[in-house]
C-alpha cells in the first residue's frame, strides 16, 4: 500500500514558476523536483483556475501576475538579446 504524499503551497508555486517563469515542460521541473510531471501540470491548471490547491497566499493580485508576466517577459528578452550578440559575434569573426 502506497502513502499519498502531500506537498506544500509554496512547494507547488515554486514548481509551477519553473514552468510559467523560467520555461520548463512540467517534465522537466517535475524530474528536478523528484515528482511527476503530470502533478506539475496539474498544479498549473489549478493555479490557473483558482482551485482550491492555491488559496490565499498562492493568488496573485491582477498588479502581481502583471510583474510577473513581466519580468518573465525581460529574462527572455535577456537572452534573445544575449544570444544575438552572440551570433553577431561569430559571424563578424567569420569575415575574410
Amino acid at each position: 500500500m502506497s502513502k499519498r504524499k502531500f506537498y506544500s503551497q509554496e512547494f507547488k508555486q515554486e514548481a509551477v514558476s519553473l514552468v510559467v517563469d523560467q520555461g520548463y515542460t512540467c517534465a522537466e521541473a517535475g524530474r528536478s523536483l523528484g515528482v511527476r510531471g503530470s502533478l506539475v501540470g496539474r498544479w498549473k491548471r489549478e493555479l490557473e483556475l483558482g482551485d482550491s490547491a492555491f488559496q490565499g497566499s498562492g493568488q496573485l493580485t491582477p498588479d502581481q501576475r502583471r510583474i510577473k508576466e513581466l519580468e518573465a517577459e525581460n529574462r527572455r528578452l535577456k537572452m534573445e538579446k544575449d544570444v544575438l550578440k552572440k551570433a553577431t559575434a561569430f559571424f563578424v569573426q567569420e569575415k575574410p
